[in-house]
């Protein structure tokens, strides 16, 4: 593949993954479950690879695809990405349009296969990559997503654009203007569907139950047409057939019963499934307003805290094995499962393209944000921020802390901050608040072994062995200097010990805190253990129960658990 159509799968991901926010905020068809921006970045995540073998990305674009929109997506781009030039972009659209339409039981026009239709009238065989050429692209397909609003019922009740043809019109916006050289001719999505991208307050979504199930079979001994008989009492089923193997993604009432069906017709390789009833009852949760909270997803937060709270999580990027997602698409178990197995984990952080993405794509949304960003010691993405805001925010729209701080200690004060924006809706305030909190906040990680810092190249691996020999456990904690060790402790009372003093270093018994408990592979110890004892010790803090972040997961490992605190007075409490 020509290196300027890499390039241009990349730009066209990159754009789509830090609009799934507002992908999701608008997603009511065909059911309001607030998913479609998440389901696209997991489904499209292996183009970021775009280099490898196409048989290679076919095929984990079939394991990857996730929801109604990501499936019928990974079909079309199953086709698109194979093209080898330029000019073999528009036969590969036509293949890939003739896909998606094939995939789905019911397919209807109003979705992404009306902007592959689109696509597939307006890609000249002889296209040559003119800015001309591609605003007349980009202008067919912007009609497309349009019409969405008048071709289903659903949309138009709503008063929005179909999330999924919005998703794709962003990722072709991003893939054309790179692969004409002019990545930043790209217009706010604001701007061009500014009438259709809020949701109308008359708009009601019916309660539903049951869940939104993908998983991958492989089934030798059964045919498509046998396939399509097994799922007929589901709904939204979408069946992709793949040699032996079978993808398919479906709607129903009893997840385990379609599971036991399935496990009965051979080996099952891969399985997902969301709860519809939780997902839309956290999309009716779902609020706006002009000033806004971002985050590093390195700061022990989660997806559903970020739609439950309304803040922005930018995530870094995590490899187990071969498979590498954001780091908050993945489940914590996967990771420190495969950690135990001896397989490699690793971290790296988005492009600073993708990180320029998401800047955009906030002060698209919101008039002032926030961004606390994880310690510039840690990553890079405080210069970077900092670096975009001189050439691109003339306004100061975008307010930039580095907090010097990472997995808990960045989530506690992050999650603190939206609760006081969202008590005041004074960014001045907040502003304050949030810098304050930067210097009261404290967090003790607890490691239990020292061979994942080694294996990440963050302690010799002579230490390492000799530390766990001696069952040494190192505790750290996150400052702007770096991850720094405040001490070893021999086994995990000793580590409670000391949990304990610098709780009470910092804490009277009556004090009011958000104390933030962070597990990896042992929640059940810590909730069950540590939680009650620190409820006992501070009956009028506030304390929550959240995973470790898996940046800080992959580098510390299993067993690992930690402890973050900000105290507050009566007036400061952000909640």
């Amino acid at each position: 593949m020509e290196e300027v159509l890499q390039k241009s799968f990349v730009a066209g991901l990159e754009r789509l993954v830090a609009r799934a926010e507002l992908l999701d905020s608008i997603n009511v068809f065909p059911v309001a479950d607030g998913d479609t921006g998440r389901n696209l970045s997991i489904s499209l995540i292996p183009l970021r690879n775009i280099d490898q073998p196409k048989e290679k990305i076919i095929h984990r674009l079939l394991l990857s695809a996730r929801g109604n929109s990501g499936n019928i997506a990974s079909q079309f781009f199953s086709s698109f990405c194979a093209a080898e030039d330029i000019v073999d972009l528009a036969q590969r659209a036509k293949e890939g349009t003739v896909k998606a339409w094939k995939a789905l039981n019911n397919p209807r026009p109003g979705t992404m296969l009306s902007v592959f239709d689109a696509l597939m009238d307006v890609l000249p065989p002889d296209f040559n990559p003119d800015q001309q050429t591609v605003e007349n692209i980009i202008s067919r397909l912007e009609k497309s997503v349009h019409e969405t609003h008048e071709q289903l019922p659903r949309l138009k009740e709503a008063g929005v654009v179909d999330a999924g043809a919005l998703g794709m019109y962003i990722f072709f916006e991003g893939f054309f203007n790179t692969l004409a050289d002019i990545p930043d001719a790209c217009r706010p999505v604001m701007e061009t569907f500014k009438d259709r991208l809020k949701i109308s307050s008359s708009f009601q979504e019916n309660s539903a139950s049951g869940y939104c199930v993908d998983f991958v079979v492989s089934a030798p001994r059964y045919s498509a047409d046998e396939m399509k008989t097994i799922t007929s009492a589901q709904e939204e089923v979408i069946i992709i057939p793949e040699g032996d193997l079978y993808k398919i993604h479906l709607h129903t009432k009893d997840k385990e019963q379609v599971r036991l069906q399935i496990t009965g017709l051979g080996k099952v390789l891969n399985w997902e499934d969301d709860n519809l009833a939780a997902q839309i009852e956290a999309f009716r949760n779902c609020g706006t307003g002009a000033l806004h909270i971002m985050t590093d997803a390195a700061g022990s937060l989660t997806v559903q805290d970020a739609k439950y709270y309304g803040f922005t999580l930018l995530n870094s990027y995590l490899t187990i094995g071969e498979k590498c997602l954001p780091e908050t698409y993945f489940h914590p178990e996967e990771l420190y499962q495969a950690m135990t197995n001896g397989v490699k984990a690793s971290t790296s952080q988005a492009s600073v393209y993708e990180r320029h993405q998401f800047y955009e794509s906030v002060l698209e949304r919101f008039e002032k944000v926030l961004y606390l960003c994880v310690g510039s010691v840690f990553t890079g993405n405080y210069e970077t921020a900092i670096q975009w805001k001189k050439e691109h925010d003339k306004d100061n729209r975008l307010l930039v802390i580095d907090t010097g701080a990472a997995s808990g200690r960045l989530g506690t004060m992050a999650l603190a901050t939206v609760r006081y924006l969202a008590e005041t809706n004074s960014m001045e305030k907040t502003f304050a608040f949030a810098k304050k909190a930067v210097q009261e906040c404290e967090e003790y990680v607890f490691l239990d072994k020292l061979q994942y810092l080694a294996a990440g190249g963050r302690l010799s691996k002579t230490s390492a062995f000799f530390g766990d020999m001696l069952k040494m456990k190192p505790v750290v904690s996150p400052q702007p200097e770096g991850a720094k060790k405040v001490g070893v402790v021999r086994n995990q009372k000793d580590q409670v010990k000391m949990a304990l003093e610098k709780l009470a270093a910092s804490l009277q018994k009556k004090s009011r805190a958000l104390i933030m408990l962070e597990y990896s592979d042992n929640r059940k110890w810590v909730e069950g253990t540590f939680k009650p004892i620190v409820a006992g010790r501070y009956p009028d803090t506030e304390i929550i129960l959240q995973p470790l972040s898996l940046t800080s997961g992959a580098h510390m490992g299993p067993g690992t658990w930690a402890v973050a605190f900000l105290p507050y007075e009566k007036s400061e409490t952000g909640g």
